[in-house]
């Protein structure tokens, strides 16, 4: 473009360039201008330059004079110009061709700046204008006569040479401009020149193939002057060129009208010359010749394409230095001749088939050509899908598939048989994976594994499930998991997007999930969630909607445990290693983790994930109940019994062969299994809903047909338990399961009724009590000889015999039922499973209604058993006022002393206790020590507690005492050893946690029974607690919701008979006086910290706001019994003395709110402590207590004014019976009037709305009266206008 020859052509070439430049910046006629335009396009010309624009202006003047001379009319320029260019102060406009004069005609040249749009529709537009017309110009040119004339007058530029004479003018010219057209980079150019230069060669036959050859490398001809983007731009406008040339249909036709064409040689030839100058010219070039090559027919590939010059040298050396497009071009030239060649020895074996092409030995001869593809990333280089398209053939592959779907529910895989050509495919495949992914790409580069990635993914659309445990080998889980291990890692998008793919390819088809599945965590060692930090597996296997999903599944994990080879053959100490280090605590169980291998921890994931498969299921209760005995069976087989005799039974009775693993599985998988299946049957318990019909129990209960299972299995001579069991345990083993067996007929005897539910409730307890058995054996025989007692007792089976004489309890020493039941239920809670505690729960749902007060206040002691705090804590509180008593000490004589001594503690002791909400239903407390804040314990009870015995349980040797009692016996002895002291004390915690859980229970069904009082009056007294409550915030906030929500705020409160006035009157005046003690903080040296304050402070609000919300609940209690006055007065006293203190003592912080709030929900009692009231108000030294107590009056006066008449007269009665210390007390208020102005208004408030109810009950002669003349004159001075009123109205 800048040579000499360039420069020395005519004055129209290069004025049409400097048009070029400016209107289409399609070429640049020299570099310096190119460069000088991309700086400052304004200036036209610069030093280095000058003379050359000198030139070509004087060219454009002969060009115009030259046009002038041959135009008939000088006023010619009016009409449309003849291919004129005008440059008016440097500017260029486009020009027309118009060739009227010479009979040609007219050709648009402006047509070229719409082939560089960017909107494809508008350059295809232009592209068949542009032809068009120019069709049009040819066709008028060859029937012309005398073309001499146009030759000389509309001569273009460049006609010597380029071997266009049998073309127009325009067509010419059009030829050049496209030409040089592909190779600029504006906007799209390139594609638009070479679009219209393609349909411009395929329909003007007139421009013959050597001269186009020969002018597309003259015109992008690179020159060594030529910088790096230029050289590069006339290479890809060549290429462009070329392509332009392959699609036009050119080169087919010429071979077709001469078979002897030298043409296509050159043309192959001089693309492979191409590809040679650049890497990224390659695959370009190569894809200009798959175009020809699918245009040619195979005569012409044999006899011309593969005789092109240095093809059989690019072919030669394409291994050796990694050429990928070569083995494209091969591949692609023997599909389109279908015959070997010797040309394509290094590239293709012959006889050339699938299963040659995919041998290991030459997979490894193509793996530079394979691994050099990565040089065009982010884009998969065209060679893969041909590759693929020959490994995996896609009518072939769907047959496998479906065949596979269908085979894939059968029992043993292994019988499937599969086809010659299948075998020969996953052979193939296999050999891929194994040479090329994961033996080249894998082991390289960031690049290589990218590309590993993008070319598994573009193998999954053709991929067979089948083919899945191939795609994911040991070698790519373990680099998906070093990936995505760290989110700073360059592959980190990659991994993910390769799993996402994944995802979105498995859909629905259960067959690819559980593959998928299986293939991640079998390489992982089950860890891959765990690992990768994200949800890939949990997201797959929530994904299970159809029973013939999750039976495969089941099945496929059942053989990923049983068979153990598959963990052999995995390198362990690299995955071990990536295992310790990336883990985040998914195995719990640390001897487990210590003292197994990868083996025992991909077993644990298939123990723990067969139960969850229940969990986002959706199925009709018959197919999920198929799908958990399947779970069932296996968590059974596996974890209850072992295999004397091989590793497989055959059961005829159920007709079924168990298999196990070859290694004795150990004792830590074994145990899982058996919390899986105690988790299992507790899950299917909640699930079962209402008891429906009574024939068809067996149906839907899975505990029964474990128990038929386990009866089975148990009694096969070649199964035994997975351990051996002490006599004892022995026995308590068979006893549970007879006694099973009998409740399970007596169930079905019952129909539908409530026994029916009990019944089937302690079943399910008596199996979890048996697991328990067998996973903790010593421990639980005692227990279940209790259970079988109250069994025994609950229900008189006839088939039930007499039990041994151990059993046996003395008719006179014989408890109530409900209390060895309740005390059996608490000796298994503590060191109970969950599933465990929910058929506990289940038991004591059912039985709750008989339970005794015995049995309620075993349950409650259990709440409110504590350690002691140390004894010079308890000695520094001695400090403290004395004058406390135990809060809410309604405690029984069966309760032990330590409780008792706890209870007597001061409620006041809360106030300095951590919280962190001062919400009354969210607050929480912190779990710092509660003796320590505890400052307001009377000096006798720090007395009493100096003395008492260390011994904690000192009502538990009590040979009546049961199992529970022993429990909390032993957390008190590891209490004295200091360093188990945070042990004990969070199992202590757990207990009590547990023990709540039941007491939730009992309120929630029997919200009405008396009980209720004695359940309330004791958890309150451990909230108030600061050794109970502060010890745990837990523990203090699972007491808070449960009075909360169950009892203050139920719907339903106790009534009836039962309900003892005197018990309320005690919880009611407890509760008041905890509602009116003041916060106080600790005596210390020491201030305690701010954090310690606002909790301390939160505490006690708290423990204030249960004392209100009480006295509430109470009220409502004795409101709803209908007592009589006279029995009420007590109630008053206890209120009326609490007046006394809140206006007497200092320490009373009972809030007037509070106070107003009773008189507004209970009104009788203001009625009957409004005189008491008025003189307290009148006689109180305290001016602001005065003024509080101002609004409870008022409130008072509020509920005594009534509307109606008769209510009138009440009111009016009333009224005048307190008249006179109303009078007194309004005389009081007027003559000594507060300082502050607030409390000024306040009286003022006061004494006008008393002024307006005497006024409306018309009592106002008589309050003059009592009021005293001497009072007038001050009560018209603070009253003004409500006074003078109130005497104008009586007058």
């Amino acid at each position: 473009m800048g040579s000499k020859k360039r420069s020395s052509s005519s004055v129209e070439e290069e004025v049409e360039g400097k048009i070029d430049a400016v209107t289409d910046n399609v070429v640049v006629p020299n570099p310096l201008e190119k460069k000088k335009m991309k700086k400052d396009k304004k200036v036209d010309e610069t030093l280095s330059i000058k003379p050359m624009e000198r030139f070509k202006k004087r060219k454009a003047l002969d060009k115009e004079r030259r046009h002038a001379a041959v135009s008939e009319n000088e006023e010619e320029p009016k009409k449309p110009k003849q291919l004129r260019v005008e440059s008016v102060a440097g500017e260029d406009h486009a020009p027309v061709v118009s060739s009227l004069s010479s009979g040609l005609p007219e050709f648009h040249i402006d047509v070229f700046k719409d082939l560089a749009l960017a909107d494809v529709k508008v350059r295809e537009a232009a592209a068949e204008a542009m032809v068009k017309e120019l069709q049009a110009v040819q066709e008028a040119y060859e029937r012309m006569e005398n073309k001499d004339f146009v030759e000389v007058g509309l001569k273009l530029e460049a006609v010597k040479d380029d071997g266009l004479k049998n073309c127009a003018p325009s067509v010419r010219y059009a030829i050049r401009r496209l030409i040089r057209g592909v190779s600029s980079s504006r906007e799209c150019a390139r594609q638009g020149f070479a679009l219209g230069l393609t349909i411009l060669v395929g329909s003007i036959h007139s421009i013959t193939l050597d001269s186009l050859l020969k002018l597309i490398v003259d015109l992008l001809e690179v020159t060594s002057s030529m910088k790096g983007q230029e050289a590069k731009e006339c290479l890809l406008g060549r290429l462009f060129a070329y392509g332009a040339l392959a699609r036009s249909g050119r080169l087919t036709k010429e071979w077709n009208s001469d078979k002897n064409t030298p043409f296509i040689k050159e043309f192959t030839g001089i693309l492979i010359s191409l590809a040679l100058k650049k890497r990224y010219l390659q695959e370009p070039a190569v894809s200009v010749l798959l175009d020809l090559i699918e245009k040619l027919p195979k005569e012409a590939l044999l006899n011309h394409v593969l005789e092109a010059p240095g093809l059989h040298e690019w072919f030669e050396g394409s291994t050796e230095v990694g050429n990928p497009d070569a083995l494209l071009l091969a591949l692609k030239l023997r599909e389109k001749i279908a015959v070997d060649s010797s040309i394509f020895n290094k590239l293709l074996l012959s006889p050339f088939i699938p299963s040659n092409l995919f041998t290991a030995a030459h997979l490894s001869s193509l793996a530079n050509c394979l691994k050099e593809s990565t040089y065009c990333q982010p884009r998969v280089h065209s060679l893969w899908p041909v590759l693929l398209n020959i490994l995996l053939p896609e009518m072939v592959l769907q047959v496998e598939d479906s065949a596979s779907v269908s085979n894939s529910l059968k029992k043993h895989k292994k019988s499937r048989k599969c086809s010659s050509s299948e075998e020969e495919i996953a052979k193939n495949f296999q050999c891929f994976c194994d040479v090329i992914i994961e033996g080249s790409l894998l082991m390289s580069s960031h690049d290589r594994k990218h590309l590993a990635f993008d070319v598994l993914l573009l193998s999954l659309p053709r991929l067979p499930a089948s083919f899945v445990p191939i795609v994911l080998s040991h070698k790519l889980v373990q680099c998906l998991m070093d990936v995505l291990s760290t989110k700073d890692s360059w592959l980190y998008k990659v991994a993910q997007n390769f799993l996402k793919e994944l995802a979105a390819w498995v859909g629905d088809d259960d067959v690819r999930r559980v593959a998928v599945i299986i293939g991640l965590q079998k390489h992982s060692s089950g860890k891959f969630d765990s690992i990768t930090r994200i949800k890939t597996v949990k997201d797959l296997m929530a994904g299970f909607k159809t029973e013939s999903g999750c039976m495969l599944f089941i099945q496929n994990l059942t053989n990923l445990f049983v068979d153990e080879g598959n963990a052999s053959e995995e390198p362990s100490d690299q995955s071990q290693t990536t295992d310790d280090n990336s883990e985040i605590g998914s195995i719990e169980d640390k001897d487990l983790v210590g003292t197994t291998g990868n083996s025992d921890f991909l077993k644990t994931w298939v123990v723990e994930s067969l139960p969850s498969i229940l969990k986002y299921l959706k199925l009709d209760l018959e197919a999920k109940f198929r799908v958990q005995k399947e779970i069932l069976k296996f968590l059974a087989v596996q974890g209850l019994f072992t295999a004397s005799l091989g590793t497989e039974v055959t059961s005829f009775e159920l007709q079924e062969k168990f298999r196990w693993p070859k290694a004795t599985t150990s004792s830590a998988l074994c145990r899982m299994c058996i919390e899986q299946l105690q988790l299992l049957l507790a899950n299917a318990q909640k699930g079962e809903g209402p008891r429906a019909l009574a024939n068809g129990l067996e149906s839907n209960d899975l505990g029964a047909y474990f128990m038929r299972f386990l009866s089975t299995l148990h009694n096969i001579p070649s199964v035994s338990l997975f351990r051996s069991l002490s006599d004892d345990d022995k026995d308590t083993f068979e006893r549970l399961e007879a006694m099973e067996k009998r409740l399970y007929r007596e169930e079905r005897n019952c129909g539908l009724s409530t026994d029916a539910n009990k019944l089937h409730v302690l079943r399910y307890l008596l199996i979890q009590l048996l697991l328990q058995v067998l996973l903790r054996p010593g421990e639980f025989s005692e227990a279940a000889s209790e259970l079988i007692i109250c069994c025994k007792k609950a229900f008189s089976a006839s088939d039930i015999p007499p039990s041994s004489g151990e059993d046996e309890i003395d008719g006179d020493a014989t408890p109530q039922l409900m209390d060895v039941l309740v005390d059996t239920l608490l000796s298994l809670l503590p060191q109970s499973s969950n599933p465990m505690r929910t058929a506990i729960e289940q038991v004591f749902r059912y039985f709750c209604d008989n339970i005794t007060d015995d049995g309620l206040l075993r349950m409650l002691r259990v709440i409110k058993k504590t350690f002691k705090p140390a004894r010079h804590q308890e000695a520094e509180d001695e400090e403290d006022d004395s004058d406390d008593e135990n809060f809410l000490g309604i405690e029984e004589d069966e309760e032990i002393d330590e409780a008792k001594t706890v209870g007597k503690r001061d409620p006041e002791a809360s106030n300095d206790s951590d919280g962190e909400d001062d919400d009354d239903d969210d607050a929480t407390s912190d779990d710092s020590n509660g003796g320590e804040d505890d400052n307001a314990v009377s000096g006798e009870v720090g007395k009493e507690a100096l003395d008492a015995s260390d011994d904690s349980d000192g009502g538990m040797d009590d040979d009546a005492m049961f199992r529970m009692d022993t429990y909390l016996a032993q957390i008190f002895k590891e209490r004295k050893n200091q360093a188990e002291g945070e042990n004990a004390h969070s199992q202590l915690v757990l207990f009590k946690l547990r023990v709540l859980s039941l007491l939730e229970i009992y309120l929630h069904e029997n919200p009405g029974k008396p009980q209720v009082l004695t359940v309330y009056s004791n958890l309150a007294q451990a909230f108030v607690s600061p050794h109970i409550a502060e010890g745990s915030e837990q523990l203090g906030q699972r007491i808070w919701g449960i009075l909360q929500k169950k009892v203050l705020k139920a719907k339903d409160y106790p009534k009836g008979e039962a309900v003892q006035l005197t018990t309320l009157e005690s919880l009611l005046e407890k509760n008041l006086k905890l509602a009116s003690k003041p916060f106080k903080r600790k005596k210390s040296a020491v201030s305690p910290s701010k954090k310690k304050q606002s909790a301390s402070w939160t505490r006690h609000k708290m423990v204030t706001s249960l004392a209100q919300s009480s006295t509430f609940w109470i009220l409502k209690i004795i409101d709803a019994g209908k007592f009589s006055e006279s029995e009420l007065q007590r109630v008053l006293d206890i209120f009326q003395g609490v007046l006394v203190g809140y206006f007497e003592s200092k320490k009373s912080q009972i809030k007037s709110e509070f106070l107003k709030e009773i008189f507004r929900r209970r009104p009788w009692i203001g009625h009957h402590l409004f005189g008491f009231l008025l003189e307290k108000c009148g006689s109180t030294k305290s001016e602001f207590r005065r003024v509080e107590a101002l609004d409870l009056v008022a409130e008072i006066l509020k509920s005594l004014v009534s509307t109606d008449e008769s209510g009138q007269d009440a009111s009016k009665k009333v009224m005048k019976s307190h008249l006179h210390e109303l009078c007194d007390l309004i005389k009081d208020l007027v003559t000594n009037m507060p300082e502050k102005q607030s409390r000024r208004a306040e009286v003022r408030k006061f004494c006008g709305r008393v002024l307006q109810i005497i006024s409306n009950l018309n009592l106002n002669r008589s309050f003059l009266k009592h009021l005293g003349s001497d009072a007038h004159a001050a009560c018209e001075a603070q009253l003004g206008e409500n006074f003078v009123n109130l005497k104008k109205v009586e007058r």
